[in-house]
């Protein structure tokens, strides 16, 4: 079988901001659950999805906001966005689904923690995680973990990865510590771009091998002196991106202690149509296509 992770915070994110603005009868916004749920109604109907977990950021806050000020926050997030989480964590009940509402984690961990507690169960072919995050390419491992662009209709195993960042999926947070990350709201060191970070990583892996001398890197690369200064100069500020960029696989899931609980039975048919009622959504009830029992 097959196990899909879905990033219920980028699905209702990009909803949000590829949807004109809707409301509920009571006047709060639904755009974004909205889209939500047409997404992961599509999603349930693709003939492998048996076993399917979500995760969301309950609040956009984690515990990295206290090792970097700069970290990503609800500041700034549009009100009317931050009023869906809770609507789309309910939705995503009704429709049979687990959902990992984070609050000390972020969703990222959330699927980290999931693959680290599944992962290696015998029963698993496959884990398919939804999401086009670059945080989540470190959990790829060779075709039996991958990262699927739903939108794109494009799946990145290993050698995806490696062909899309130029490094291994081991890297990735190394990758990111060194060109910063602008959705998570951390710099990377100056002068490191994309090209300059695959080049030294895909020799050298993580930053503690990186020599300290340029003339150590056995590979040609433009202004590699003064890229070699900077991360001498700045290891410690690199070590703390690539933590803010390292996913938790410890985090707490214990709502889903088995994979037997996220097997999917069909959409709880009393809490999705009085959800349909509350927030107005007269045809996406006629999406369902299964109901549990």
């Amino acid at each position: 079988m097959k196990l899909h992770l879905v990033d219920a915070t980028f699905e209702l994110f990009r909803a949000y901001y590829s949807r004109p603005p809707r409301r509920a009868p009571d006047g709060r916004p639904v755009s974004a659950v909205q889209g939500l749920l047409d997404s992961m109604l599509s999603l349930l109907r693709e003939p492998d999805v048996t076993h399917i977990g979500a995760a969301t950021d309950h609040v956009i806050e984690s515990w990295r906001n206290d090792l970097f000020p700069g970290y990503k926050s609800s500041e700034g997030v549009d009100p009317d966005l931050l009023a869906q989480f809770d609507d789309a964590e309910r939705a995503l009940e009704a429709l049979g689904m687990p959902v990992w509402a984070m609050v000390e984690d972020e969703a990222d961990d959330a699927i980290a923690a999931a693959i680290h507690r599944f992962g290696s169960d015998p029963l698993v072919e496959q884990i398919i995680i939804c999401s086009v995050d670059k945080d989540l390419g470190q959990l790829v491992d060779g075709s039996r973990i991958v990262l699927r662009d739903r939108m794109r209709r494009v799946t990145y195993d290993e050698a995806g990865i490696i062909g899309k960042f130029g490094v291994a999926p081991a890297s990735i947070p190394d990758y990111l510590a060194l060109v910063g990350d602008s959705s998570d709201g951390f710099p990377g060191l100056p002068g490191w771009g994309a090209k300059s970070a695959a080049a030294v990583l895909a020799r050298w892996k993580h930053l503690e091998a990186i020599p300290a001398s340029a003339l150590d890197w056995e590979i040609a690369l433009r202004n590699a002196s003064r890229l070699a200064a900077t991360l001498d100069q700045q290891r410690g500020e690199a070590i703390l991106y690539r933590r803010l960029a390292t996913l938790n696989r410890d985090a707490d899931i214990a709502v889903t202690p088995t994979l037997d609980a996220l097997r999917w039975h069909g959409v709880r048919r009393n809490p999705f149509m009085a959800l349909c009622d509350e927030l107005g959504f007269d045809t996406v009830r006629e999406r369902v296509h299964r109901w549990a029992e």
